[in-house]
């Protein structure tokens, strides 16, 4: 709030000196440097496959948390957890839009999809789907005891993904990092580097995914980043 109001021009120099809090009686010198990565991609909408019924699936109830105060805490991230769902039932599925997550700092809490089922698979499906949903449901039971999993009956939808454009994206989305990924040696109990998989849309035939990777050391930041760039663009995405 103080930057705010800070004129125009009045500083200048090559080095930031961060004294940032979250504790009233405390002042911390230094800070997680953070890199924003972004995946993008396009794909070819198709008619949703005759007969077939459309659901809707909700990824709600999760606490959240800041991405780099509550990295450590194991958290669930609502779009990993919807990519899961949508993964284990892709035999069944196709994917018309998702809207996960909400700003980069911010463990996602709730995730929201739309797909269509052949009317053939429907018991199936649903049978599949609430066996996952009752899975991951007990192993978050104690960090996230609120996580709701909702599967309801919807419009089917006019358009979907491309069976290919779907396995890329759910298989890309499943092997990018989030949570913790390097403890410091130096610092007990310090996070060193991590990333959150913030955001995801997919809609209108464009695909973007939105990740804040964070590191108290600048080479192992872009080592993560690179990570995920790899992962991304072994998918044919797009990565800045």
């Amino acid at each position: 709030t103080g930057a705010k109001g800070l004129q125009a021009n009045y500083l200048n120099g090559e080095i930031l000196l961060n004294l940032d809090t979250e504790d009233d009686d405390e002042i911390d010198i230094g800070c997680a440097g953070g890199i924003d990565v972004t995946a993008e991609n396009t794909y070819n909408e198709v008619g949703a496959p005759v007969n077939s019924g459309g659901f809707s699936i909700a990824v709600t109830g999760l606490k959240g948390g800041h991405s780099g105060m509550d990295i450590h805490k194991g958290l669930g991230n609502a779009n990993k957890i919807m990519n899961r769902l949508l993964y284990e039932t892709k035999e069944y599925i196709r994917i018309s839009e998702i809207n996960g997550g909400s700003l980069r700092n911010a463990i996602p809490r709730e995730s929201f999809a739309t797909i269509s089922v052949a009317t053939a698979k429907k018991d199936a499906f649903i049978k599949k789907i609430n066996k996952i949903a009752k899975e991951i449901k007990a192993e978050q039971s104690t960090v996230d005891p609120n996580l709701e999993i909702i599967i309801s009956e919807v419009a089917t939808p006019e358009r979907v993904m491309t069976t290919i454009s779907q396995n890329t994206l759910l298989n890309a989305i499943y092997s990018a990092h989030n949570g913790v990924y390097r403890m410091s040696h130096d610092m007990k109990d310090l996070v060193e580097t991590s990333n959150n998989v913030a955001r995801v849309i997919i809609k209108d035939e464009n695909i973007k995914i939105l990740c804040l990777t964070r590191s108290s050391v600048e080479s192992s930041k872009f080592d993560l980043a690179n990570a995920l760039r790899a992962t991304f663009e072994m998918a044919g995405y797009t990565v800045t």
